[in-house]
């Protein structure tokens, strides 16, 4: 319900009341003006786009703690989070309501992130995405007409060429581990697992008759030093992955000097339990890396590249190649591993070579369809 009224001072009253039955009024010298926004907001009831002119007062800080707490982010994600908005966000909008902060607040946010905290472009990206989704959250929630995050400028990301390891190095580095996680070097670079995936393997996962791996878990550490079981990173990552030779072979021979229960992990600490992941770097691989002369800082994700690589190199196309990795789509692939794919040029310049060859080749035997060269008389 609306209305307009003239009081006794000469000002026009503009009167409503929302869904809620809350009422809100503005008074307005000319009655036009007041008629203009009760039409304004009349329209945005109908369209679902009113937001309550007070809903906005509340501060960024006290909403975004509010929206954290109800998301059921994974621990890690959630520890990301809090550090993202802790440290970078909460100093520069915590105090603010949220109707005052504007697109141009944010991009000169986004823009200091990168001058001021000396951030890469992907951690620019990463924090930037946090703060977007909290005002996602509150335009839905019509705490704000529309979010801030809208057009912003971040810094492009510079691609880097993965350089895989070779199968020498890859053995090399199998080689060097200790005798319990040499076939974890073989199982990841002939699988392609991420790590926490090739943690999360369990002997119920393998399948030696059919030859294919269930990924369906991975092992993600906690805070300090320990260790939770949980769903893998997106729908895409639950897979059944063709295990090739070297790679049962290697199972086998690890289950013969590890056995473990059905339900047991393939792979597990000195200690028993699920791999640590820092312990695992500290304690184990970065000691086998250096020893087997690979470059320094090669990590984990070097066997999943080694295995994109070799799939590409044996002519695999791009579809598959994402559905092995348990991408999300064929893009990210590309985005990752583009360089690696043949150069088309050569395939482009004999195709068309054929097709005009053939039409040359037909035309000189009278085969073309009735275009064969005249005959002349002589």
């Amino acid at each position: 319900m609306a209305s307009i009224k003239k009081r006794p001072d000469g000002k026009w009253r503009a009167r409503y009341r929302d869904a809620e039955g809350k009422e809100h009024a503005r008074h307005f010298d000319k009655k036009v003006d007041g008629q203009r926004w009760l039409d304004e907001v009349t329209a945005s009831i109908v369209t679902g786009q009113y937001v309550d002119p007070k809903a906005g007062r509340e501060t960024f800080q006290t909403y975004a703690e509010q929206w954290r707490a109800a998301k059921p982010h994974r621990p890690s994600t959630a520890k990301a989070v809090e550090q993202h908005l802790r440290r970078y966000a909460y100093p520069a909008f915590g105090k603010r309501r949220l109707s005052s902060i504007t697109t141009s607040n944010v991009q000169s946010w986004a823009t200091g992130l990168t001058k001021t905290h000396k951030l890469a472009p992907s951690t620019v990206r990463t924090v930037f995405n946090t703060v977007a989704a909290v005002f996602r959250a509150a335009a839905k929630d019509r705490k704000i007409a529309r979010t801030p995050c809208e057009d912003i400028d971040l810094p492009a990301i510079p691609r880097k060429k993965i350089a895989p390891l070779s199968v020498a190095q890859v053995l090399a580095l199998a080689e060097h581990m200790p005798n319990r996680y040499r076939a974890l070097v073989v199982v990841g670079a002939g699988t392609g697992l991420r790590p926490g995936e090739l943690f999360g393997v369990q002997v119920r996962h393998i399948n030696f008759f059919k030859r294919t791996l269930d990924v369906e878990q991975q092992v993600q550490q906690t805070t300090g030093q320990g260790v939770r079981v949980c769903e893998l990173k997106t729908a895409s990552s639950y897979r059944t992955v063709p295990l090739p030779q070297v790679v049962i072979d290697a199972l086998a021979q690890h289950l013969r000097d590890f056995p473990a229960e059905h339900d047991g992990f393939v792979f597990t600490a000195p200690q028993g339990g699920p791999i640590t992941y820092t312990h695992f770097m500290d304690n184990v691989w970065r000691r086998a890396v250096t020893a087997a002369g690979l470059p320094a800082g090669t990590g984990p994700h070097a066997l999943r590249h080694a295995y994109a690589s070799a799939l590409i190199a044996a002519g695999e196309s791009v579809k598959v190649v994402s559905e092995r990795l348990g991408h999300t789509n064929a893009a990210m692939t590309l985005n990752v591993y583009a360089h690696l794919f043949p150069d088309s040029e050569d395939r482009t310049r004999r195709a068309i070579d054929a097709a005009f060859q053939d039409h040359a080749d037909s035309v000189r035997t009278g085969t073309d369809g009735g275009t064969a060269p005249p005959q002349v008389s002589h």
